[in-house]
């Protein structure tokens, strides 16, 4: 018999942002792994996103067996994932200036186009891809900055201003992607959260069904999930505050809680 809440019950399926909502930073939410257990248990399909692109989807598996949370490859859609998807849309051999750890530049390699960090193409680059990473400098901002006054496109992983870590918050890609549109005049285009890319991938694995989205960010996982047209719930063990979920309207959360398990088991 599954253990599985009333909320969860009116659904086919499931989408589960990570950082905030099933982590923060080394440590599982409590008893994450035990509601990631009961949603498998009670049959319904399960998919993870995030806007972070600091990791490979193998290493997102990784990450989730440490903390005891199953979980498979194809179900991971990172930010990368979809920027990947984006990209593959393209004519291949495009010159790509990336401001992002390893896993970006393998995404973007995957996708048919050409690095051109540390070339002589990088200030004439043709796209310019930004996910926040640890080691980001001036050095990147500054060519990525050439490169998109003279004519490059600008593609960003997220608007997100920060997220949680343990100890307090750090700068997202959004900080990142603000800074470049700021020095550039170039607006860019969105693939990670809000924007409904990463959702309309995971819909992609998932298949049909009634599909529930359970994150802690309102602009993000909330905003995200009603532009691809999904119906979103809100934890309060990441960056939102109970009277910030109780406060949004537009699009209204169907359910806010303290963390994930409170919302997916019954007892």
């Amino acid at each position: 018999m599954s253990n599985v809440s009333r909320l969860i019950s009116a659904f086919d399926q499931v989408i589960l942002d990570l950082d905030g909502t099933v982590w923060v930073g080394g440590a599982a939410t409590p008893r994450a792994p035990e509601a990631i257990a009961a949603i498998r248990a009670s049959g319904r399909r399960l998919a993870f996103v995030t806007n972070d692109g600091g990791r490979s989807p193998e290493e997102y598996v990784q990450k989730l067996w440490s903390l005891g949370c199953t979980a498979a490859v194809e179900e991971i859609v990172s930010v990368g994932s979809a920027i990947q998807y984006v990209l593959a849309e393209r004519e291949p051999g495009a010159k790509v200036y990336v401001i992002g750890g390893p896993p970006i530049f393998r995404h973007v390699s995957d996708a048919g186009h050409h690095i051109a960090n540390n070339t002589a193409h990088a200030e004439t680059a043709d796209i310019v891809v930004v996910v926040a990473h640890r080691d980001f400098n001036y050095g990147e901002l500054l060519m990525a900055t050439r490169a998109l006054v003279a004519g490059a496109e600008l593609i960003s992983g997220g608007r997100d201003r920060s997220y949680p870590v343990a100890g307090g918050i750090a700068p997202g890609t959004g900080a990142v992607t603000a800074a470049l549109e700021y020095s550039s005049g170039v607006t860019a285009r969105v693939v990670g959260k809000p924007d409904p890319q990463v959702f309309e991938v995971a819909l992609d694995r998932l298949g049909p069904g009634r599909t529930l989205v359970i994150g802690d960010h309102l602009a993000s996982d909330l905003g995200g999930a009603a532009a691809a047209g999904l119906e979103a719930a809100i934890v309060l063990s990441g960056i939102t505050t109970l009277a910030e979920a109780q406060a949004a309207t537009d699009p209204a959360p169907v359910a806010i809680g303290q963390d994930l398990a409170t919302l997916v088991l019954s007892v």
